[in-house]
C-alpha cells in the first residue's frame, strides 16, 4: 500500500473533514478524495460516511484505523533505520515541550551519549499537540510533555510530579502589587486553577509563555510569578527569590508519551535515561 494513502486516511480521521485534511497535507480536496477512493477500492469497503458535517468512520474504517497507524509507524522506523549514521544500530527520536528541555532533556541527552553510544538521536522541540500527533503517526518514539492528554493507542508514563509555586523578588524600595505579577503560560489546567484561586486578580500587564524568559524578566525588574519549584530552588536558596507566604501551589507533572506499539527494547533504554534525568532534575 502507498504510505501516502495511509497518511491521508489518518489525516481525515484526525481533522474530521476532507477539506481540513487537504489543507494540512497541502493537497487539493480532489486529491484527498482520490486517495480515499483508491483505499476503498483496495479494501473493497467504504471507510468513511460523508455528510455535510464532515466524514465519519464506517465499521470497516474503524477496523482499518489501527492498521493504518501501524503501517505509518513501521514505515517511519524503516526509513530512519535505512539512513543510520555509520557505527549506529538504531535511531531514537524524541520531542519535548520547550519548558522541559532545560534541564530534563539536556540531562537525558548526556545520559544517552554516555550509556547508549549505539543509538543515534533525533531531538526536537514542539507544541504538545504537535508532539502527540507525531507519536501517533510514528514519526516520534517518545514525547515528553506536561499534562499528557488521553489518546487511543498512546501510553503516558509519569516521569515526575512537580509543583508550581508563587515566588517574588525581595524588594526594599517598593511594595509589589498585582500589576507586578507576570502571567506564565503553564497550560489550560493551570489557567483554570489560577483563576479559581485568584478570581479578583486583574489581567497581567506582562504575559510570557516561556518560564526561563519570565524569570529573567522578573529578576531584572522585580515582580511575582508562578514557576516550577525545582527550577527556582537555587534562586530561593541564595535569596534572589522568596516564596509568597500562604499562596496556593499547583500540581504540574511531566509524562513520557509513546505509542502502545513502540519497540519495547528501545523504549526501555529511553525510559531508563528519562528517569535518571528526572532524578537529577528533581
Amino acid at each position: 500500500m502507498d504510505i501516502g494513502i495511509a497518511r491521508t486516511f489518518l489525516e481525515v480521521v484526525k481533522t474530521g473533514t476532507f477539506v481540513n485534511a487537504a489543507a494540512n497535507l497541502n493537497l487539493t480536496q480532489t486529491a484527498v478524495s482520490a486517495r480515499i477512493r483508491v483505499l476503498e477500492d483496495q479494501l473493497d469497503r467504504p471507510v468513511f460516511i460523508r455528510n455535510k458535517s464532515g466524514a465519519k468512520l464506517t465499521p470497516a474504517g474503524e477496523q482499518f484505523l489501527r492498521f493504518a497507524t501501524t503501517l505509518v509507524q513501521v514505515w517511519e522506523r524503516a526509513r530512519r533505520s535505512v539512513a543510520l549514521p555509520p557505527g549506529r544500530e538504531s535511531v531514537v527520536t524524541i520531542g519535548a515541550e520547550l519548558s522541559l528541555w532545560s534541564p530534563l532533556l539536556r540531562h537525558w541527552l548526556l545520559w544517552m551519549r554516555r550509556e547508549c553510544p549505539e543509538f543515534a538521536v533525533n531531538a526536537q522541540i514542539a507544541s504538545a499537540e504537535s508532539l502527540m500527533e507525531q507519536v501517533q503517526d510514528g514519526s516520534l518514539d517518545v514525547a515528553v510533555l506536561y499534562g499528557a492528554p488521553r489518546r487511543p493507542g498512546v501510553i503516558a508514563e509519569l516521569l515526575f510530579e512537580e509543583k508550581l509555586v508563587l515566588v517574588r523578588t525581595p524588594t526594599s524600595d517598593r511594595a509589589l502589587g498585582p500589576e507586578d505579577h507576570v502571567r506564565i503560560d503553564w497550560g489550560e489546567d493551570f489557567a483554570a486553577s489560577y483563576q479559581a484561586a485568584f478570581p479578583d486578580q486583574p489581567n497581567s500587564v506582562v504575559a510570557i509563555s516561556y518560564g526561563p524568559l519570565a524569570l529573567d524578566y522578573i529578576l531584572a525588574t522585580g515582580g511575582t510569578g508562578y514557576f516550577r519549584k525545582g527550577f527556582v530552588r537555587s534562586y530561593l536558596e541564595d535569596g534572589r527569590l522568596a516564596l509568597v507566604p500562604d499562596s496556593p501551589e499547583f500540581s504540574y507533572s511531566a509524562y513520557a508519551v509513546h505509542s502502545a506499539k513502540a519497540d519495547e527494547g528501545v523504549m526501555a533504554r529511553i525510559r531508563t535515561g528519562l528517569r535518571a534525568a528526572a532524578a537529577i532534575t528533581s
